[in-house]
């Protein structure tokens, strides 16, 4: 007999058990669901609502539970329907009678948001150290590639050079962002609701911030309807996680044109490479483009939960139920693309003579002659229009500005002289861009020092 059967007078239907089930997937919550019973089970005894003995059989008969299911003894039915249902039925058949009190001043509503809320503090900080690992390769490859000159590009086409070390660090600034975000929302969502019963609370003397410090929790949830309502929580964390998945993916594209033959920027280590089945000449960057397809999966996710949530009135609706399945598969995907990511990127070799080869090509030093000019006094739109002649003049003889003879210059323009062409030399544009944030090796060693400085503070806080 299910336990909230009192009130019904026919057997529920096979295929309605089967479809109001949620345990196939809220299993993985059983942790969370006993931990968060031991607290309540703890309270109530503590207040005197149920008798102390009943509260330390309730505790012992869960940590049992906890334990077997630890051991895989434990086999969850069907007819129980969720997490919740079946820890309280196998409690039961244990310890009898004194097990149904542990439901005594809250409902499964309130019960199954603290139990999200638990698993997502434990989950969110794996995710960040996960990131974490990810800078750390980030770091090691700008410290290989502070000289490593390469056209950085707008609109896909070559437009100033820049340092592999310089791009490597636009990413961990992008990962860096990533990490506050999902520091923001673990602290807005480190309140427990568990006390907000169905909805309106209960007219026990319970002790809600008893069960928030035994639980972890910083604060309770400040009204009963919102703590069994809101979600939240759950679209903040699917939000940021589809940001992160969004660069993880920028990155798997470029990386994608990097290792082609039309770039050969780099080349990815065979382990995380694959071949053709018909094309015995093919290495394929499955890893990166897994990643990011992987990220259209996470982004679903997100919306799935926008859409559950878009139309419920309060407080608490079945549609509900539908928040675990994409939540953990964000959790899930997440945790599976940035290992793989971290060891894939780790293991590339970049090919800094092809890298230079591409930058000496295209014009990307035309600025810094525009620059050039404007030193020596011109104004900067005079000095555009002078080297766009300059541009257009080589592109129809086949030149580039580095092999044009000093007469050509002093054609169009009488301010150059002989000390134009150690302005173009690409690693002179690029050491001389020092502004801050800039891909001057002087200043990317510290930008390269604030990430190392972010990382390890977040390491020695997780020590």
């Amino acid at each position: 007999m299910k336990l909230w059967a009192g009130r019904f007078q026919k057997e529920t239907d096979t295929l309605v058990n089967d479809f109001n089930s949620s345990i196939l997937f809220d299993a993985r919550l059983y942790k969370e669901d006993i931990t968060g019973s031991i607290a309540h089970a703890k309270m109530l005894g503590r207040q005197g609502i149920i008798d102390p003995g009943e509260s330390a059989a309730i505790v012992e008969g869960l940590r049992a539970i906890l334990e077997d299911i630890d051991g895989d003894k434990v086999e969850f039915s069907l007819e129980s329907e969720d997490i919740h249902m079946n820890v309280e039925r196998l409690l039961t058949e244990r310890i009898g009678t004194t097990g149904k009190r542990l439901h005594t001043a809250r409902s499964r509503n309130d019960q199954v948001a603290v139990d999200i809320r638990l698993y997502m503090k434990r989950e969110i900080p794996e995710i960040i150290n996960l990131i974490l690992d990810l800078e750390k390769v980030l770091l090691k490859k700008a410290e290989g590639n502070l000289d490593t000159v390469m056209p950085g590009y707008t609109h896909l086409q070559r437009a100033q050079p820049t340092t592999f070390a310089h791009y490597m660090m636009a990413y961990a600034n992008m990962l860096r962002r990533d990490v506050l975000r999902l520091e923001d929302c673990l602290e807005r969502m480190d309140e427990l609701p568990l006390g907000s019963g169905a909805l309106a609370g209960t007219t026990y003397n319970i002790d809600r911030r008893y069960v928030a410090e035994e639980l972890g929790f910083k604060r309770i949830t400040q009204n009963s309807i919102d703590g069994v309502s809101d979600r939240d929580f759950a679209i903040e964390f699917a939000s940021a996680c589809s940001i992160l998945m969004m660069h993880l993916s920028r990155f798997s594209e470029e990386i994608i044109m990097w290792c082609s033959w039309e770039f050969r920027y780099a080349e990815l280590d065979d382990a995380y490479s694959t071949g053709s089945s018909i094309m015995p000449q093919k290495k394929n960057p499955d890893v990166a483009e897994l990643v990011r397809g992987k990220t259209g999966r996470v982004y679903g996710d997100l919306v799935t939960l926008l859409t559950v949530m878009k139309a419920l009135p309060l407080a608490y609706n079945k549609d509900m139920q539908e928040d675990k399945e994409p939540l953990f598969d964000i959790i899930d995907t997440v945790k599976l693309c940035l290992p793989v990511f971290a060891a894939m990127l780790d293991t590339l070799t970049v090919k800094p003579k092809n890298m230079a080869n591409a930058a000496s090509a295209g014009f990307i030093n035309a600025t810094d002659c525009a620059d050039y000019l404007v030193k020596k006094g011109m104004a900067f739109r005079d000095a555009y229009m002078i080297v766009g002649r300059l541009v257009s003049s080589c592109i129809k003889m086949g030149e580039t500005l580095e092999t044009l003879t000093l007469k050509d210059f002093r054609a169009v323009c009488d301010k150059f002289d002989a000390d134009i062409y150690d302005a173009l030399m690409l690693k002179t544009c690029v050491n001389e861009r020092k502004s801050e944030g800039g891909p001057s090796a002087e200043q990317v060693i510290k930008q390269m020092a604030y990430i190392q400085q972010f990382v390890d503070e977040r390491m020695s806080a997780n020590v």
